[in-house]
């Protein structure tokens, strides 16, 4: 497990092109997502020459970009590709700053998306954040998704683009625990640490 405090330092700490999963406990789930984004948004994103590329498979983009919002992240500073609010239904007020896809059965156009925003932002150091890698595995078959992940995370690796994927642990993650062991170059267990009284 990783403390609150130690998870945005050890990120900052890697180096780049490093490909990192953050496995997050399903208990008390919605702590451990702020405590993934604040270390990814705000801690490792800070930087004044990042710009960080939300993939957005789980969460709207616009859930996402509120949540960026509370942490004071100026609009330029990240970008979306949002491929779940087409099915969700939470298309009705589109975000400048995202492109939206129609499905996370399109990895695709999923790529080429996150291609172009690579080359839009260029001069700046990039950070791509994928939530989640659950979520894709419910749309996709493994095979599909294991050939996925192994072209996308190994162009993001000569890029030299961080790159984070979330995914939740619990007991039906066998298979995506072997995908990812096959692209990632380490895995956090992510769970905030009850306080003591």
């Amino acid at each position: 497990m990783v403390r609150e405090t130690d998870l945005g330092e050890r990120l900052r700490s890697l180096s780049a092109g490093a490909a990192i999963a953050l496995r997050l406990d399903p208990q008390n789930y919605a702590d451990n997502y702020l405590l993934a984004l604040n270390a990814t948004i705000r801690d490792v994103g800070a930087d004044p020459n990042a710009h960080t590329i939300y993939v957005s498979v789980t969460n709207p983009a616009s859930l996402v970009w509120t949540i960026a919002q509370a942490l004071d992240i100026s609009p330029d500073r990240i970008s979306f590709v949002d491929a779940i609010s087409h099915i969700m239904m939470e298309f009705r007020n589109p975000l400048p700053n995202a492109t939206y896809l129609e499905s996370p059965r399109m990895l695709e156009n999923l790529m080429l998306r996150v291609e172009y925003l690579l080359r839009k932002h260029s001069e700046r150091r990039n950070i791509v954040i994928l939530d989640s890698v659950n979520s894709l595995a419910i749309h996709n078959p493994p095979a599909l998704l294991s050939e996925f992940f192994h072209i996308l995370i190994n162009n993001l690796k000569a890029r030299r683009v961080l790159t984070v994927l979330l995914a939740t642990a619990d007991e039906t993650t066998t298979t995506i625990d072997q995908i990812l062991s096959l692209v990632v170059d380490e895995t956090i267990d992510v769970r905030v640490e009850p306080e003591e009284l």
